[in-house]
């Protein structure tokens, strides 16, 4: 039987972002990363926080192949999703896919010896700065490509006035402390980009929003709501208000009137 820590509709809401994380991922940054990766041989990709590997179902079919991808994700139910889809190279060629139960936060230098590249989504802004220590450590001296981080900032249209309330109450709840961890939140590009150039590891970072309009009606619809709840647990007297705002902005996305961009970052190293 499958053991998930993770809530039940967790994969549900990977699947719905994953066509919005595509859209808004670095073309320049992919660029270089093919101009930087051998053509001579086998290609072995570790994706970090792997998910139900929507990382590797997006960059595989745009790299060559053979590709040996190693999905790292300490998830059973959200690693078994990841292992039943097949994955492409842009050949067409079938890519192998490898899945791990790992602690991404214990990894060392070791356990990527042989990746040409490393790869994680939406990732950095869950950890903490040592986490980050830790992960950059055993990333440096490989290409890495840390995709989709969230700066904090969300822009709607139309603008509300009580818009910049929700959002510094979220972005709070992000860099709340769970269980001893500090959480980085919208920091942790900053601290992503300064670990590697303590290491003397040149760093591109591109801005990477996303953009929702009436097409992602659904998308937007279920990340104001888990946006919102994350911002009245942070801060309880905002729960006066909330629900009245939670029901024009519903209304608008229901309507085809609300428009918001979420900023997040690509960052490359190596």
């Amino acid at each position: 039987m499958t053991t998930s820590l993770l809530p039940p509709d967790f994969a549900d809401w990977l699947r719905l972002r994953e066509p919005a994380d595509a859209a808004a991922r670095s073309a320049e940054l992919l660029d270089a990363v093919r101009r930087r990766l051998p053509a001579d041989r086998p290609l072995i990709v570790h994706d970090l926080g792997s998910g139900t590997g929507s990382m590797a179902r997006w960059l595989a079919p745009r790299l060559p192949g053979p590709q040996c991808w190693v999905l790292h994700e300490r998830d059973a139910d959200l690693r078994a999703r990841a292992a039943a889809e097949p994955v492409v190279a842009a050949d067409g060629s079938r890519v192998t896919v490898l899945v791990r139960g790992s602690d991404i936060t214990r990894l060392g230098a070791a356990d990527l010896a042989d990746a040409h590249l490393v790869t994680a989504s939406a990732l950095l802004d869950m950890l903490t700065a040592e986490e980050i220590e830790r992960i950059v450590a055993a990333c440096a001296g490989h290409l890495t490509l840390f995709a989709i981080t969230v700066l904090g900032r969300v822009r709607f249209t139309p603008a509300d006035p009580l818009d910049a309330e929700f959002e510094a109450a979220f972005n709070a709840h992000q860099r709340r402390t769970v269980a001893g961890r500090a959480l980085l939140g919208p920091d942790a590009v900053d601290a992503t980009v300064a670990a590697f150039r303590r290491r003397g590891v040149p760093v591109g970072v591109r801005p990477t929003p996303w953009r929702l309009g009436p097409e992602q009606a659904a998308l937007t619809a279920e990340w104001l709501v888990g946006w919102l709840d994350a911002a009245v647990e942070e801060r309880p007297e905002l729960a006066g208000v909330v629900d009245a705002y939670r029901e024009r902005r519903l209304a608008q996305a229901a309507d085809g009137r609300l428009r918001v961009v979420l900023d997040h970052a690509d960052l490359l190293a190596g």
